[in-house]
Protein backbone atom coordinates (compact mmCIF):
# COMPACT_ATOMS: atom_id res chain seq x y z
CA UNK A 1 0.00 0.00 0.00
CA UNK A 2 1.22 3.54 -1.08
CA UNK A 3 2.44 5.64 1.90
CA UNK A 4 -0.44 8.49 0.59
CA UNK A 5 -3.61 5.49 0.46
CA UNK A 6 -6.37 7.19 2.60
CA UNK A 7 -7.61 5.05 5.65
CA UNK A 8 -10.84 4.02 5.27
CA UNK A 9 -13.70 6.06 7.82
CA UNK A 10 -15.38 4.17 10.70
CA UNK A 11 -18.38 4.76 8.46
CA UNK A 12 -16.94 2.73 5.34
CA UNK A 13 -15.54 0.08 7.71
CA UNK A 14 -19.09 -0.25 8.54
CA UNK A 15 -20.78 -0.49 5.45
CA UNK A 16 -18.02 -2.85 4.45
CA UNK A 17 -19.00 -4.92 7.13
CA UNK A 18 -22.68 -4.62 6.83
CA UNK A 19 -22.29 -5.88 3.03
CA UNK A 20 -20.54 -9.03 3.41
CA UNK A 21 -22.12 -12.16 3.01
CA UNK A 22 -21.67 -13.88 6.81
CA UNK A 23 -22.72 -10.64 8.19
CA UNK A 24 -26.05 -10.73 6.91
CA UNK A 25 -26.63 -14.22 7.67
CA UNK A 26 -25.49 -14.04 11.22
CA UNK A 27 -27.82 -10.93 11.54
CA UNK A 28 -30.80 -12.27 10.42
CA UNK A 29 -30.11 -15.20 12.38
CA UNK A 30 -28.98 -13.10 15.74
CA UNK A 31 -32.75 -10.69 15.37
CA UNK A 32 -35.05 -14.22 14.90
CA UNK A 33 -33.30 -15.24 17.78
CA UNK A 34 -33.59 -12.51 19.95
CA UNK A 35 -37.56 -12.17 18.79
CA UNK A 36 -38.07 -15.33 19.71
CA UNK A 37 -36.40 -15.25 23.21
CA UNK A 38 -38.50 -12.16 23.65
CA UNK A 39 -41.44 -13.30 22.94
CA UNK A 40 -41.47 -16.86 25.27
CA UNK A 41 -39.57 -14.67 28.09
CA UNK A 42 -41.65 -12.79 31.31
CA UNK A 43 -41.70 -9.33 28.88
CA UNK A 44 -43.74 -10.67 26.09
CA UNK A 45 -46.16 -8.58 26.40
CA UNK A 46 -43.65 -5.84 25.74
CA UNK A 47 -42.75 -7.44 22.28
CA UNK A 48 -46.76 -7.88 21.20
CA UNK A 49 -47.23 -4.25 22.19
CA UNK A 50 -44.00 -3.04 20.06
CA UNK A 51 -45.09 -4.92 17.27
CA UNK A 52 -48.74 -3.83 17.25
CA UNK A 53 -47.53 0.18 17.91
CA UNK A 54 -49.40 1.97 15.00
CA UNK A 55 -47.43 4.33 13.28
CA UNK A 56 -48.09 6.77 10.28
CA UNK A 57 -51.14 9.11 9.21
CA UNK A 58 -54.17 7.96 7.97
CA UNK A 59 -55.11 10.56 5.96
CA UNK A 60 -53.04 13.63 4.71
CA UNK A 61 -55.86 16.35 4.80
CA UNK A 62 -58.77 15.06 2.73
CA UNK A 63 -56.68 12.54 0.91
CA UNK A 64 -56.99 8.94 3.05
CA UNK A 65 -53.77 7.06 2.26
CA UNK A 66 -54.20 4.28 5.11
CA UNK A 67 -50.40 4.11 6.22
CA UNK A 68 -51.60 3.95 9.82
CA UNK A 69 -49.62 0.81 10.27
CA UNK A 70 -48.11 -1.41 13.18
CA UNK A 71 -44.55 -1.11 12.99
CA UNK A 72 -44.35 -5.23 12.43
CA UNK A 73 -46.73 -4.01 8.85
CA UNK A 74 -43.93 -1.33 8.26
CA UNK A 75 -41.58 -3.77 8.86
CA UNK A 76 -43.10 -6.65 6.33
CA UNK A 77 -43.75 -4.06 3.39
CA UNK A 78 -41.99 -0.85 4.06
CA UNK A 79 -38.54 -2.22 4.83
CA UNK A 80 -38.77 -5.27 2.98
CA UNK A 81 -39.12 -2.76 -0.06
CA UNK A 82 -35.83 -2.28 0.33
CA UNK A 83 -34.41 -5.73 0.31
CA UNK A 84 -36.91 -6.43 -3.05
CA UNK A 85 -35.52 -2.67 -5.01
CA UNK A 86 -31.66 -4.53 -4.05
CA UNK A 87 -33.07 -8.01 -5.59
CA UNK A 88 -34.53 -6.04 -8.42
CA UNK A 89 -31.44 -3.88 -8.95
CA UNK A 90 -29.33 -7.62 -8.83
CA UNK A 91 -31.61 -9.21 -11.19
CA UNK A 92 -31.11 -6.90 -13.61
CA UNK A 93 -27.48 -6.72 -13.71
CA UNK A 94 -27.33 -10.91 -14.13
CA UNK A 95 -30.08 -10.44 -16.73
CA UNK A 96 -27.93 -8.27 -18.39
CA UNK A 97 -24.27 -8.81 -17.68
CA UNK A 98 -23.99 -11.56 -15.18
CA UNK A 99 -25.02 -15.44 -14.75
CA UNK A 100 -28.13 -14.78 -16.32
CA UNK A 101 -27.05 -13.48 -19.66
CA UNK A 102 -26.28 -16.73 -21.37
CA UNK A 103 -29.11 -19.05 -21.02
CA UNK A 104 -26.82 -21.68 -21.90
CA UNK A 105 -24.41 -21.21 -19.01
CA UNK A 106 -27.29 -20.63 -16.82
CA UNK A 107 -29.37 -22.97 -18.23
CA UNK A 108 -29.41 -25.73 -15.31
CA UNK A 109 -29.70 -23.96 -11.83
CA UNK A 110 -33.02 -21.58 -13.74
CA UNK A 111 -34.54 -25.03 -14.58
CA UNK A 112 -33.17 -26.52 -11.30
CA UNK A 113 -34.64 -23.69 -9.36
CA UNK A 114 -38.36 -24.47 -10.94
CA UNK A 115 -38.22 -27.97 -9.62
CA UNK A 116 -36.97 -26.21 -6.29
CA UNK A 117 -39.79 -24.55 -6.23
CA UNK A 118 -42.41 -27.37 -7.34
CA UNK A 119 -41.51 -30.27 -5.43
CA UNK A 120 -41.37 -28.30 -2.08
CA UNK A 121 -45.34 -27.18 -3.09
CA UNK A 122 -46.59 -30.65 -3.70
CA UNK A 123 -44.74 -32.07 -0.83
CA UNK A 124 -46.57 -29.38 0.99
CA UNK A 125 -49.74 -29.77 -0.64
CA UNK A 126 -49.37 -33.61 0.02
CA UNK A 127 -48.90 -33.52 3.68
CA UNK A 128 -51.96 -31.19 4.70
CA UNK A 129 -53.99 -33.17 2.74
CA UNK A 130 -52.84 -36.61 4.01
CA UNK A 131 -53.07 -34.86 7.89
CA UNK A 132 -56.59 -33.17 7.63
CA UNK A 133 -55.70 -29.90 7.35
CA UNK A 134 -57.30 -29.00 4.08
CA UNK A 135 -57.52 -25.63 4.86
CA UNK A 136 -54.29 -25.04 5.15
CA UNK A 137 -53.25 -25.11 1.69
CA UNK A 138 -53.65 -21.29 1.17
CA UNK A 139 -49.66 -21.54 2.25
CA UNK A 140 -48.77 -23.92 -0.27
CA UNK A 141 -45.87 -21.34 -1.78
CA UNK A 142 -44.54 -21.11 1.64
CA UNK A 143 -41.73 -24.13 1.40
CA UNK A 144 -40.93 -22.92 -2.36
CA UNK A 145 -38.54 -19.68 -1.04
CA UNK A 146 -34.70 -19.38 -0.98
CA UNK A 147 -33.31 -16.55 1.35
CA UNK A 148 -30.50 -15.52 -0.97
CA UNK A 149 -28.22 -13.41 2.00
CA UNK A 150 -28.34 -16.41 4.68
CA UNK A 151 -27.89 -19.52 2.05
CA UNK A 152 -24.39 -17.49 0.52
CA UNK A 153 -23.70 -16.66 3.72
CA UNK A 154 -23.31 -20.17 5.11
CA UNK A 155 -21.58 -20.97 1.52
CA UNK A 156 -18.61 -18.22 2.48
CA UNK A 157 -17.93 -19.59 5.50
CA UNK A 158 -18.05 -23.51 5.27
CA UNK A 159 -17.51 -23.55 1.37
CA UNK A 160 -14.28 -22.16 1.89
CA UNK A 161 -11.70 -24.01 -1.08
CA UNK A 162 -14.37 -25.11 -3.70
CA UNK A 163 -14.63 -23.48 -6.89
CA UNK A 164 -16.04 -20.35 -6.93
CA UNK A 165 -18.44 -21.55 -9.97
CA UNK A 166 -20.47 -23.34 -7.04
CA UNK A 167 -21.89 -19.86 -5.55
CA UNK A 168 -22.90 -18.40 -9.08
CA UNK A 169 -24.61 -21.68 -9.75
CA UNK A 170 -26.25 -21.13 -6.18
CA UNK A 171 -26.70 -17.64 -7.03
CA UNK A 172 -28.26 -18.13 -10.19
CA UNK A 173 -30.73 -20.55 -8.71
CA UNK A 174 -30.99 -18.31 -5.83
CA UNK A 175 -32.35 -15.27 -7.66
CA UNK A 176 -34.56 -17.29 -10.18
CA UNK A 177 -36.10 -18.55 -6.83
CA UNK A 178 -36.54 -14.82 -5.65
CA UNK A 179 -38.18 -13.74 -9.16
CA UNK A 180 -40.30 -16.20 -9.46
CA UNK A 181 -41.60 -16.20 -5.56
CA UNK A 182 -42.22 -12.45 -6.73
CA UNK A 183 -44.10 -13.33 -9.75
CA UNK A 184 -46.28 -15.56 -7.27
CA UNK A 185 -47.02 -13.17 -4.32
CA UNK A 186 -48.30 -10.50 -7.09
CA UNK A 187 -50.69 -13.23 -8.97
CA UNK A 188 -51.50 -15.42 -5.72
CA UNK A 189 -51.50 -13.56 -2.83
CA UNK A 190 -52.99 -10.24 -3.93
CA UNK A 191 -57.02 -10.72 -3.26
CA UNK A 192 -58.40 -7.39 -4.74
CA UNK A 193 -56.74 -4.76 -6.90
CA UNK A 194 -57.35 -1.09 -7.18
CA UNK A 195 -56.63 -0.30 -10.89
CA UNK A 196 -56.21 3.88 -10.29
CA UNK A 197 -53.51 3.33 -7.45
CA UNK A 198 -51.41 0.71 -9.58
CA UNK A 199 -51.90 3.09 -12.86
CA UNK A 200 -50.13 5.68 -10.60
CA UNK A 201 -47.40 3.28 -9.21
CA UNK A 202 -46.72 2.24 -12.87
CA UNK A 203 -46.50 6.17 -13.62
CA UNK A 204 -44.20 6.52 -11.13
CA UNK A 205 -41.75 4.24 -11.47
CA UNK A 206 -41.82 5.51 -15.42
CA UNK A 207 -40.76 8.88 -14.28
CA UNK A 208 -37.99 6.98 -12.32
CA UNK A 209 -37.03 4.92 -15.00
CA UNK A 210 -36.82 8.13 -16.68
CA UNK A 211 -34.70 10.21 -14.22
CA UNK A 212 -32.57 6.94 -13.22
CA UNK A 213 -31.39 6.78 -16.32
CA UNK A 214 -30.64 10.42 -16.78
CA UNK A 215 -26.94 12.14 -17.01
CA UNK A 216 -27.16 13.10 -13.37
CA UNK A 217 -30.10 11.17 -11.27
CA UNK A 218 -30.40 12.79 -7.80
CA UNK A 219 -31.43 10.60 -4.77
CA UNK A 220 -33.88 13.68 -3.79
CA UNK A 221 -35.74 13.39 -6.92
CA UNK A 222 -35.31 9.14 -6.86
CA UNK A 223 -36.49 9.11 -3.41
CA UNK A 224 -39.46 10.99 -3.43
CA UNK A 225 -40.70 8.93 -6.57
CA UNK A 226 -40.01 5.59 -5.11
CA UNK A 227 -41.94 6.73 -1.96
CA UNK A 228 -44.89 7.46 -3.56
CA UNK A 229 -44.51 4.35 -6.06
CA UNK A 230 -44.57 2.24 -2.91
CA UNK A 231 -47.88 4.07 -1.23
CA UNK A 232 -49.50 3.63 -4.34
CA UNK A 233 -48.90 -0.22 -4.71
CA UNK A 234 -49.83 -0.37 -1.12
CA UNK A 235 -52.87 1.36 -1.85
CA UNK A 236 -53.41 -0.73 -4.96
CA UNK A 237 -53.84 -4.04 -2.98
CA UNK A 238 -50.99 -5.59 -4.81
CA UNK A 239 -48.09 -6.39 -2.43
CA UNK A 240 -46.10 -3.14 -1.76
CA UNK A 241 -42.80 -4.49 -1.95
CA UNK A 242 -43.43 -5.47 -5.79
CA UNK A 243 -42.83 -1.74 -6.15
CA UNK A 244 -39.52 -2.58 -5.36
CA UNK A 245 -38.53 -4.70 -7.83
CA UNK A 246 -39.80 -2.77 -10.64
CA UNK A 247 -37.87 0.28 -9.42
CA UNK A 248 -34.96 -1.99 -9.35
CA UNK A 249 -35.37 -2.99 -12.86
CA UNK A 250 -35.37 0.08 -14.25
CA UNK A 251 -31.91 0.97 -13.28
CA UNK A 252 -29.36 0.65 -16.01
CA UNK A 253 -27.12 -2.54 -15.83
CA UNK A 254 -24.64 -1.23 -19.00
CA UNK A 255 -22.03 1.99 -17.78
CA UNK A 256 -23.52 4.93 -19.63
CA UNK A 257 -22.51 8.12 -19.88
CA UNK A 258 -19.12 7.70 -19.51
CA UNK A 259 -19.26 6.29 -16.28
CA UNK A 260 -16.91 3.47 -15.28
CA UNK A 261 -19.04 1.33 -13.32
CA UNK A 262 -22.97 0.47 -14.34
CA UNK A 263 -25.33 1.62 -12.23
CA UNK A 264 -26.67 -1.46 -11.20
CA UNK A 265 -23.45 -2.55 -9.09
CA UNK A 266 -23.30 1.03 -7.88
CA UNK A 267 -26.80 0.96 -6.62
CA UNK A 268 -26.19 -2.04 -4.74
CA UNK A 269 -23.34 -1.30 -3.45
CA UNK A 270 -24.93 1.82 -1.33
CA UNK A 271 -27.86 -0.23 -0.66
CA UNK A 272 -26.44 -3.31 0.36
CA UNK A 273 -25.50 -2.32 3.93
CA UNK A 274 -29.04 -0.55 4.64
CA UNK A 275 -30.75 -3.73 3.11
CA UNK A 276 -28.97 -7.08 5.47
CA UNK A 277 -27.87 -4.85 7.70
CA UNK A 278 -30.62 -3.19 8.63
CA UNK A 279 -34.45 -4.06 6.72
CA UNK A 280 -33.90 -7.92 6.71
CA UNK A 281 -32.70 -8.25 10.63
CA UNK A 282 -35.67 -5.70 11.35
CA UNK A 283 -38.10 -7.92 9.65
CA UNK A 284 -36.90 -10.70 11.39
CA UNK A 285 -37.02 -9.84 14.28
CA UNK A 286 -41.13 -8.79 14.03
CA UNK A 287 -41.65 -11.82 12.16
CA UNK A 288 -39.95 -14.32 14.20
CA UNK A 289 -41.12 -13.63 17.63
CA UNK A 290 -43.66 -16.58 17.95
CA UNK A 291 -44.69 -17.34 21.89
CA UNK A 292 -44.61 -21.19 22.50
CA UNK A 293 -46.09 -20.46 26.13
CA UNK A 294 -49.20 -19.33 25.53
CA UNK A 295 -52.13 -20.92 24.39
CA UNK A 296 -51.66 -24.89 24.69
CA UNK A 297 -48.33 -24.62 24.67
CA UNK A 298 -45.19 -25.60 22.31
CA UNK A 299 -46.48 -28.91 21.42
CA UNK A 300 -49.55 -27.86 20.19
CA UNK A 301 -47.67 -25.16 18.01
CA UNK A 302 -45.42 -27.74 16.92
CA UNK A 303 -48.11 -30.60 16.29
CA UNK A 304 -49.95 -28.59 13.88
CA UNK A 305 -49.73 -30.22 10.46
CA UNK A 306 -48.56 -26.85 8.47
CA UNK A 307 -45.23 -27.35 10.39
CA UNK A 308 -44.55 -30.94 8.97
CA UNK A 309 -45.61 -29.98 5.87
CA UNK A 310 -43.33 -26.43 5.29
CA UNK A 311 -40.38 -28.37 7.34
CA UNK A 312 -40.89 -31.30 4.78
CA UNK A 313 -41.04 -28.89 1.92
CA UNK A 314 -37.84 -26.94 2.96
CA UNK A 315 -35.31 -29.92 3.49
CA UNK A 316 -36.41 -32.56 1.97
CA UNK A 317 -39.11 -30.89 -1.30
CA UNK A 318 -35.73 -28.46 -2.22
CA UNK A 319 -33.61 -31.04 -1.78
CA UNK A 320 -35.06 -33.91 -4.18
CA UNK A 321 -36.25 -30.90 -6.26
CA UNK A 322 -32.75 -29.33 -7.12
CA UNK A 323 -31.08 -32.43 -7.23
CA UNK A 324 -33.58 -34.44 -9.58
CA UNK A 325 -34.29 -31.72 -11.89
CA UNK A 326 -30.32 -31.34 -12.52
CA UNK A 327 -30.03 -35.46 -13.08
CA UNK A 328 -32.68 -34.75 -15.21
CA UNK A 329 -32.01 -32.23 -17.48
CA UNK A 330 -28.05 -32.97 -17.58
CA UNK A 331 -29.26 -36.79 -19.08
CA UNK A 332 -31.92 -35.22 -21.62
CA UNK A 333 -30.61 -32.45 -22.66
CA UNK A 334 -27.63 -31.16 -24.38
CA UNK A 335 -26.99 -28.98 -20.87
CA UNK A 336 -24.44 -29.67 -18.94
CA UNK A 337 -22.93 -28.50 -16.01
CA UNK A 338 -20.50 -25.38 -15.29
CA UNK A 339 -17.11 -25.80 -15.60
CA UNK A 340 -15.71 -26.96 -11.52
CA UNK A 341 -19.04 -28.25 -10.26
CA UNK A 342 -20.06 -32.43 -10.13
CA UNK A 343 -22.84 -33.87 -8.93
CA UNK A 344 -21.75 -34.02 -5.94
CA UNK A 345 -21.54 -30.16 -5.11
CA UNK A 346 -25.23 -30.48 -5.77
CA UNK A 347 -25.86 -31.93 -2.23
CA UNK A 348 -24.74 -28.55 -0.36
CA UNK A 349 -25.96 -26.20 -2.94
CA UNK A 350 -29.62 -27.94 -3.05
CA UNK A 351 -29.53 -28.35 1.07
CA UNK A 352 -28.66 -24.56 1.41
CA UNK A 353 -31.31 -23.97 -1.04
CA UNK A 354 -33.93 -25.01 1.73
CA UNK A 355 -33.05 -22.04 3.62
CA UNK A 356 -36.16 -20.11 3.49
CA UNK A 357 -36.46 -17.41 5.94
CA UNK A 358 -37.26 -14.05 4.71
CA UNK A 359 -39.51 -14.60 1.51
CA UNK A 360 -40.48 -17.55 3.43
CA UNK A 361 -42.09 -15.75 6.69
CA UNK A 362 -43.39 -13.03 4.14
CA UNK A 363 -45.79 -15.73 2.23
CA UNK A 364 -46.44 -17.27 5.82
CA UNK A 365 -47.73 -14.22 6.85
CA UNK A 366 -49.63 -13.26 3.14
CA UNK A 367 -50.81 -16.80 3.18
CA UNK A 368 -52.48 -16.97 6.88
CA UNK A 369 -52.50 -13.50 8.62
CA UNK A 370 -53.47 -13.49 11.96
CA UNK A 371 -54.75 -17.22 12.00
CA UNK A 372 -53.90 -20.35 14.15
CA UNK A 373 -51.63 -21.77 11.45
CA UNK A 374 -49.66 -18.36 11.78
CA UNK A 375 -47.55 -19.52 14.38
CA UNK A 376 -46.76 -23.04 13.32
CA UNK A 377 -45.60 -22.01 9.70
CA UNK A 378 -43.10 -19.75 11.37
CA UNK A 379 -41.95 -21.87 13.65
CA UNK A 380 -41.18 -23.93 11.00
CA UNK A 381 -39.58 -22.18 8.60
CA UNK A 382 -37.41 -20.79 11.42
CA UNK A 383 -36.40 -24.91 12.35
CA UNK A 384 -36.62 -25.96 9.06
CA UNK A 385 -34.03 -22.85 7.43
CA UNK A 386 -31.48 -23.88 10.63
CA UNK A 387 -31.82 -27.42 9.83
CA UNK A 388 -31.05 -27.04 6.06
CA UNK A 389 -28.24 -24.51 7.04
CA UNK A 390 -26.50 -26.82 9.80
CA UNK A 391 -26.90 -29.77 6.87
CA UNK A 392 -25.58 -27.64 3.91
CA UNK A 393 -22.62 -26.59 6.43
CA UNK A 394 -21.73 -30.11 6.74
CA UNK A 395 -22.11 -31.44 3.69
CA UNK A 396 -19.82 -28.34 2.58
CA UNK A 397 -17.07 -29.44 4.93
CA UNK A 398 -17.53 -32.94 3.35
CA UNK A 399 -17.16 -31.96 -0.02
CA UNK A 400 -14.20 -29.38 0.24
CA UNK A 401 -12.19 -32.64 1.59
CA UNK A 402 -12.68 -34.85 -1.27
CA UNK A 403 -10.50 -35.02 -3.86
CA UNK A 404 -11.62 -33.38 -7.20
CA UNK A 405 -10.72 -34.40 -10.89
CA UNK A 406 -9.89 -32.77 -14.11
CA UNK A 407 -13.96 -32.77 -15.18
CA UNK A 408 -15.88 -32.60 -12.87
CA UNK A 409 -19.18 -31.44 -14.92
CA UNK A 410 -18.46 -34.79 -17.35
CA UNK A 411 -18.52 -32.74 -20.29
CA UNK A 412 -15.35 -34.04 -22.01
CA UNK A 413 -13.55 -31.33 -21.90
CA UNK A 414 -10.92 -30.35 -18.74
CA UNK A 415 -12.18 -27.61 -16.80
CA UNK A 416 -11.46 -24.23 -16.35
CA UNK A 417 -11.20 -23.28 -12.99
CA UNK A 418 -9.53 -20.19 -12.07
CA UNK A 419 -10.61 -19.03 -8.40
CA UNK A 420 -11.58 -20.61 -5.56
CA UNK A 421 -14.26 -19.59 -2.38
CA UNK A 422 -12.27 -18.17 0.63
CA UNK A 423 -9.05 -17.21 -2.09
CA UNK A 424 -8.06 -13.35 -2.34
CA UNK A 425 -9.11 -13.09 -5.69
CA UNK A 426 -12.83 -14.10 -4.54
CA UNK A 427 -12.71 -11.91 -1.38
CA UNK A 428 -11.33 -8.89 -4.26
CA UNK A 429 -14.83 -9.77 -6.20
CA UNK A 430 -17.09 -10.30 -3.79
Amino acid sequence: MSSDAVAPTRIQRLRTWASRETTGGALLIGAAFLALLWANSPWRDAYQALSTTVVGPAAIGPLPVHLDLSLSTWAADGLLAIFFFVVGVELKQEFVAGSLRNPKEAGVPMIAAVGGMAVPALIYVAVVLSLGEPGALHGWAIPTATDIAFAVGVLAIFGRGLPTAIRTFLLTLAVVDDLLAIVVIAIFYTSEIHWLSLLGTLVCVALFLWHVRSRTPRWFVLLPLAAVAWALMHASGVHATISGVLLGFTVPAIAMHGEARSRTSRYEHRLKPLSSGIALPVFAFFAAGVSLVDGDGPGAVIGQPVVAAIAAGLVLGKLIGVLATTALITRITPLRLPDGIGVRDLLPVALLAGIGFTVSLLISELSFGDSEHTDGAKIAILGASVLAAILGAISLRWDARRARNADMNLDGRPDEVRSYIGDAKDRESH
